[in-house]
């Protein structure tokens, strides 16, 4: 599938290929995606998912107003311990299977909103 660029700056997920998210000149597996750089991550367990397996992508200036959470191929929810150390740091957590956050990034990035993406593997 492929996905038109909708006037976003910084890194776009242009589509999904049998290797995982396409973005720009790359294809990635798993992704974390900031406005200003797209890198492969290699995601835990969703169970065992915490702050510190994102510290990277959070630590953009100025942070995230939320992260979009892709889960993989199904929709599903992360620890509560994971979400509540991002309130508390002020970033919310939009969770979603990894095709429907691929699609809201681009929406999102195309409206400026200054966001950050984890996308667990498409398939398991």
């Amino acid at each position: 599938m492929r996905m038109d660029r909708m006037g976003a700056e910084g890194p776009v997920i242009s589509g999904f290929s049998a290797g995982g998210f396409v973005v720009d000149d790359g294809v990635y597996p798993a992704l974390v995606i900031s406005p200003v750089r797209a890198d492969s991550w290699s995601p835990p367990p969703i169970a065992a998912l915490g702050e510190g397996d994102l510290a990277t992508l959070l630590a953009i200036d100025p942070q995230p107003e939320f992260l979009l959470l892709g889960t993989g191929s199904a929709l599903v929810r992360p620890p509560a311990a994971f979400t509540q150390a991002l309130a508390v740091r002020g970033i919310g957590v939009e969770v979603m299977d990894s095709r429907a956050a691929a699609r809201a990034w681009g929406m999102l990035r195309g409206e400026q909103r200054w966001i950050a993406g984890a996308l667990y593997p498409l398939e398991a």
